[in-house]
């Protein structure tokens, strides 16, 4: 049995996609800081009969991360599914003549190291299955730069150009890596921006397997 991997899970968009992969049998590893609330998540899902566990781990902390990938396919099967969509800390977002290299250092793990450090951990099993996903989801500022959001914008902006390499390497593997860009915050009842409208689309990008970029809605201005 294979499982998926969703870092950064939460009530809103994690919790949707553990709900829609689950319905197509995966068992669910939900990753985030808050082992309390990753209990309470997986306990609720498992009373829809959705099979998931928490892994507690900080995506700064890369060694962290890793452990927390290698215990949930120990306990839940290889991970065929790696979702990272971390919800970004509000300092990150400094205006750009305000933003020091130091204030770069933030945004640089969240995004830049912790993928790395997710996909390095999880990818033997994929290529032992001879089939995996990975799935980057993302704010419009990975597209457009915004002035008033540098740490994201640039930080967003390294972590495409990652997912992109990733994208022309390992598909000849048969692991297919997309980025899904949501513009704008994620609105329950929004027709393509709601929790499981998004989740419906990851898993057409899992099922589907075409193109690197995608949209959840129009890129604002």
């Amino acid at each position: 049995m294979s499982s998926v991997a969703i870092v950064g899970a939460g009530p809103g968009l994690g919790a949707a996609v553990a709900r829609r992969f689950g319905r197509e049998g995966f068992a669910v590893a939900l990753l985030a800081r808050d082992g309390e609330r990753l209990r309470a998540l997986a306990d609720e899902l498992a009373q829809e009969g959705v099979r998931a566990r928490g892994f507690a781990a900080d995506v700064r902390d890369p060694l962290a991360l890793a452990g927390a990938l290698a215990r949930a396919a120990g306990e839940l099967g290889t991970v065929e599914v790696l979702q990272y969509s971390p919800v970004p800390q509000r300092d990150f977002m400094l205006p750009v003549l305000e933003t020091t290299h130091a204030d770069l250092t933030g945004p640089v793990e969240f995004s830049v190291y912790g993928p790395v450090a997710a996909v390095q951990q999880v990818l033997p099993g994929m290529r032992e299955l001879g089939r995996g996903t990975i799935l980057l989801v993302n704010g419009g500022t990975a597209v457009i730069p915004r002035p008033d959001r540098a740490g994201t914008s640039i930080a967003f902006a390294a972590e495409s150009a990652y997912g992109h390499l990733l994208h022309d390497r390992l598909a000849g593997e048969g692991i297919y890596v997309g980025q899904l860009i949501i513009p704008g915050a994620i609105v329950v009842g929004h027709p393509r921006k709601d929790p499981a409208a998004l989740a419906d689309a990851l898993w057409g990008m899992h099922r589907d397997r075409h193109g690197f970029r995608h949209y959840a809605d129009d890129l604002d201005g």
